[in-house]
C-alpha cells in the first residue's frame, strides 16, 4: 500500500503573487492620488477664477433701489404732484405659524377690507416664503398707531415706510396730470421690448395718463443699485456695496393752478371743457374736463367699487378738452370769412340782405337763420358780429369744400395739434375723399352750406379750436401748444424751446385786421358777446357758437323742452385778450347747455377776469427762467398720432 502524498507549500509563489497584488493596490492607489491632485489643482488653480465668480454669484447678490420721482409744479411754483411717504403693512409667511389664522385676526383689528384680503392671498402665490408681501399698501395714521401697540403679538408682520404719488388737487388737475399706478404685465411688455426694464427693476410705478405718462421717462429717474451678501436661503446678511438711484427730474407745467381752480369752480355740476393758452409761446394755461375724478384713487390701486362709480354715462375718465369731438358750430365763422377774403370770393364791402332764409334756385331745402325775420343787409364784419347763418351759408357755396377743407386744414383742422399729451383726438375737417372714405357717400352741395356754420361732418376738439384761434390772432404765426414749461434745476427753470410750425401765408395781410376786428364787435359793439363781457376792465375779442346736435324738420322749430337733455345745443365760447397785444386765449365748450353768449361766454369772462386781475399765491417756491429760442418743428399727422389706453380698474 504506497504511502500518502505529503503537500508542501510553495512560499515563493505566494510572496510574489502578494508582491503583484500589492503593487497593483499602491499603482491604483497613486493613480487616485495624481488623479485627485490634478483635479484639485484644475479646480483650485487652473479655473480658480471662474469658479470662484461662480460662488460670488451665489453668494452675491445685486439688488436695485429704485429712484425718487420727480416733482411737478405750476408756472408759479405751486407744487402739484409730490411723493409723499406712506405705510404698508407686510407680511413674511414663513415667520408665522398659522398664517390664515393671523390675518383673520389682522382683518378684525385693523377693519381690513374683504377685497384687500383677496389681494393678499393673490400676490402670495408664487412668491418666497421668506419674502415680504403687502396686505395693506396704505396705512391711516390711527392703523399705524393701532397695529404697533400690538405688534409685539404678531412675529412676521412689519410695518415698512416708501414714498408714493400724491395729488393735492385732486380732481382739479387729473386730465392734466395724469396719474401713476401700480406697473402691471402690460407695462412690463412694453418696458421690455423698449429695452427700459433694468430701469424699472425696483419701481412700484409708473405714469398711467397725462403728464405722468408723456414725460415718464424725465420723472422717473434711474434705478440704483446696492451688493448685498446672501446666505444659501438668499437672505440679506450685509449690505457691501451702494450705488444710489439718480432721483427723476422735477418739472415746471404752464398751467397757472390759480386759473385751474376757477374752471373748477365755473363748471360744477356742468358737463365740457375749458382751454386756456398763451398765443404768444403756446403754454397752455389752463386745461379743464369736467367731470372729473380724484387721480389718488389709482395710486394704490383703485377698488372695484370705485371703479364702478367713474363708469358712468357723464364719462369723467374721458378728457373731454383733447378727445372731445364737437361740431365747431359759429366759432369758426372769423377763418372762413378769412378764406373767403382771401380767395376774393367776398371784399370787406360785400353785402347780401338776409330775410331769414337761404335757397338755392332749383332746390326744395331752405337753409334758416338763428334769427328768423334776418339781420337786414349783413357785410363781412356784421355777419361775424352777430353770428349770421345766412351770409356764410352763401359763402361756403361759393368757397366750395375743397377750398374750404384745403384753408381750415393750415389752422389745424383734422390734425393732432402736438401738444404734449397723449389722450388726443384729431377731429374730422370734412372733405370729399374723408366722408367718401369713412362714411362711403357721396359729398352733396348741402354739405357744403351746413358746413359754412360750423355744422355737417365738422368736429373738433377744445384744444384744437383754441389753436386755430391762436394762429388767427398771431396772424399765421402757428404755435404748438404745450403743458410742460420747462426743467427745474435748483430752483431755477430751463425753458423749454417754444415749438412752432410753418406759418400760414396769405395773400393779402389787411384781411387778418378785417376778421379780428369783426371777433372785436361781437364783444364790443352789438355783437353776440357783449353781455357776457360788459364792464371788464380790459378788451377782449371772441365769437360765440352754438352747436345742434339733431336736425330739426323744416317746418319745426328747435324746442329745446321737445329734446331730450343730451340732445340739447352744446354752447361754445372762443375769445382772446387783450385785443391789441394777445396774452390768453380761451375756449369753453359746455355740452347740453344751450347758447354760447348766454352760457359758454360767462365761464371765459371769468377765465379772463382771474388772468388779468392781481394775483397772489400760498407759500411756493421763487422761480427763475433761462429761456431758449423757439424751435420750428415739422411734425406729421403719423408722427403725433397718440396712443390712447383705458385706465387700468385694478393697477
Amino acid at each position: 500500500m504506497p504511502s500518502p502524498r505529503i503537500l508542501i507549500k510553495d512560499h515563493s509563489a505566494e510572496a510574489n503573487l502578494f508582491a503583484r497584488r500589492t503593487f497593483i493596490g499602491l499603482f491604483v492607489v497613486i493613480v487616485m492620488i495624481v488623479m485627485v491632485l490634478t483635479n484639485l489643482y484644475y479646480l483650485q488653480i487652473s479655473r480658480f477664477e471662474d469658479y470662484q465668480t461662480r460662488a460670488d454669484g451665489n453668494r452675491i447678490k445685486v439688488l436695485p433701489v429704485a429712484p425718487n420721482r420727480g416733482l411737478i409744479y405750476d408756472r408759479n411754483g405751486i407744487l402739484l404732484a409730490e411723493n409723499r411717504p406712506v405705510f404698508s403693512l407686510q407680511v413674511i409667511p414663513e415667520e408665522i405659524d398659522d398664517l390664515d389664522l393671523t390675518i383673520n385676526e389682522l382683518s378684525i383689528l385693523l377693519d381690513i377690507d374683504a377685497e384687500d384680503v383677496s389681494d393678499f392671498y393673490r400676490d402670495l402665490k408664487g412668491t418666497r416664503r421668506f419674502k415680504p408681501v403687502n396686505l395693506i399698501n396704505r396705512l391711516k395714521s390711527k392703523e399705524v398707531a393701532l397695529f404697533s401697540a400690538q405688534q409685539h403679538k404678531y412675529p412676521g408682520i412689519s410695518i415698512e415706510a416708501r414714498l408714493a404719488r400724491y395729488y393735492p388737487y385732486g380732481s382739479a388737475l387729473t386730465h392734466v396730470i395724469g396719474y401713476v399706478a401700480k406697473i402691471n404685465k402690460k407695462d412690463l411688455q412694453k418696458l421690455s421690448e423698449a429695452g427700459f426694464e433694468a430701469n424699472y427693476a425696483a419701481t412700484y410705478d409708473i405714469g398711467k395718463r397725462g403728464v405722468e405718462k408723456y414725460h415718464e421717462e424725465k420723472l422717473h429717474g434711474k434705478v440704483g443699485f446696492q451688493e448685498v451678501e446672501v446666505n444659501n436661503q438668499g437672505r440679506i446678511i450685509r449690505i457691501l456695496d451702494f450705488n444710489p438711484p439718480a432721483p427723476g427730474q422735477d418739472i415746471v407745467l404752464n398751467i397757472d393752478m390759480t386759473l385751474q381752480l376757477e374752471a373748477e369752480k365755473a363748471f360744477a355740476g356742468k358737463k365740457g371743457s375749458v382751454v386756456a393758452i398763451d398765443p404768444r409761446d403756446g403754454g397752455v394755461l389752463a386745461l379743464y374736463s369736467s367731470p372729473s375724478y380724484d387721480p389718488n384713487l389709482f395710486v394704490h390701486g383703485i377698488s372695484s367699487k370705485n371703479y364702478k362709480k367713474l363708469l358712468t354715462s357723464d364719462r369723467p375718465l374721458f378728457n373731454r378738452a383733447t378727445q372731445g369731438q364737437y361740431p365747431p358750430a359759429s366759432t369758426v365763422k372769423p377763418l372762413l370769412a378769412l378764406t373767403g377774403l382771401e380767395e376774393r370770393v367776398i371784399t370787406p364791402e360785400y353785402r347780401i340782405h338776409d330775410f331769414g332764409k337761404y335757397q338755392l334756385k332749383n332746390v326744395e331745402r331752405v337753409w334758416r337763420d338763428h334769427n328768423p325775420w334776418g339781420h337786414g343787409w349783413v357785410d363781412v364784419t356784421k355777419a361775424i358780429e352777430v353770428s349770421c347763418d345766412i351770409f356764410f351759408y352763401d359763402l361756403a357755396y361759393k368757397l366750395g369744400i375743397d377750398r374750404i377743407s384745403e384753408s381750415m386744414n393750415e389752422f389745424g383742422f383734422g390734425d393732432y395739434t402736438g401738444i404734449d399729451l397723449h389722450e388726443e383726438a384729431d377731429g374730422i375737417m370734412p372733405s370729399r375723399g374723408i366722408v367718401k372714405a369713412l362714411f362711403n357717400r357721396p359729398w352733396y352741395i348741402g354739405d357744403t352750406i351746413n358746413v359754412g356754420i360750423g355744422q355737417s361732418y365738422w368736429t373738433t376738439t377744445p384744444i384744437q379750436l383754441t389753436q386755430s384761434i391762436a394762429n388767427l390772432v398771431n396772424k399765421g404765426r402757428r404755435i404748438i401748444p404745450q403743458i410742460i414749461r420747462g426743467n427745474m434745476q435748483k430752483d431755477k427753470v430751463i425753458l423749454q424751446a417754444v415749438k412752432e410750425r410753418r406759418p400760414i401765408a396769405i395773400k393779402d395781410e389787411r384781411n387778418w385786421d378785417i376778421v379780428l376786428d369783426a371777433m372785436y364787435g361781437t364783444v364790443n359793439r352789438k355783437g353776440s358777446a357783449r353781455e357776457a363781457f360788459r364792464g371788464a376792465n380790459y378788451i377782449s375779442a371772441g365769437k360765440t357758437g352754438t352747436a345742434q346736435l339733431v336736425s330739426i324738420a323744416q317746418d319745426e322749430k328747435y324746442d329745446a323742452s321737445k329734446l331730450s337733455k343730451k340732445n340739447h345745443d352744446n354752447a361754445m365760447y372762443v375769445g382772446y385778450a387783450p385785443y391789441d397785444k394777445p396774452q390768453i386765449t380761451v375756449t369753453v365748450v359746455l355740452e347740453n347747455a344751450g347758447h354760447g353768449g348766454a352760457e359758454a361766454a360767462p365761464i371765459a369772462r371769468k377765465i379772463m377776469d382771474n388772468f388779468f386781475k392781481d394775483q397772489t399765491f400760498p407759500e411756493h417756491k421763487v422761480i427763475e427762467y433761462l429761456g431758449q429760442e423757439p424751435e420750428e418743428i415739422e411734425l406729421s399727422k403719423a408722427e403725433l398720432k397718440p396712443v390712447v389706453e383705458p385706465p387700468d380698474a385694478e393697477n
